[in-house]
């Protein structure tokens, strides 16, 4: 399995009347760590799509257990247990500072051919990256 936490803090613009942020900030939160996970491995967004290779999200669910507030420091846990084939699936945890899992968040992208608009095989790029990590 392959984690990395990235930290991420509250914005006043995130938060809804009730002083909660808003839950539709979350996938940007999940977003922020699923990059800087693929960074970690070695693996640059930006690089994937020069080389013609496109990762939509085709699944996104979220599990709600309590409340993130302004201004608090969070932690996003991101996950990799499977080495993809054509699909990555990121699993996520959000911790506030006190200890407290905030939620639980799953994401799958699939692997396109940004000329084709097909699904592909995951690149090589990211399966060596996966394997270093995962036994599966």
């Amino acid at each position: 399995m392959f984690e990395h936490s990235t930290k991420i803090r509250t914005r006043y613009s995130e938060v809804d009347r009730m002083g909660y942020v808003y839950y539709g900030n979350y996938a940007t939160y999940f977003e922020v760590g699923r990059v800087e996970a693929m960074r970690a491995l070695g693996i640059s967004y930006a690089e994937l799509e020069e080389a013609g290779i496109m990762m939509p999200v085709i699944r996104y669910e979220i599990n709600y257990k309590r409340p993130a507030y302004y201004d608090e420091e969070l932690t996003i846990v991101t996950r990799v247990k499977k080495v993809p084939l054509s699909r990555i699936l990121f699993e996520y945890e959000t911790w506030n500072t006190k200890g407290e899992l905030l939620n639980t968040a799953l994401t799958e992208l699939v692997f396109v051919d940004n000329k084709t608009m097909k699904p592909q095989p995951a690149p090589d790029i990211i399966v060596d990256a996966a394997e270093k990590y995962i036994v599966d």
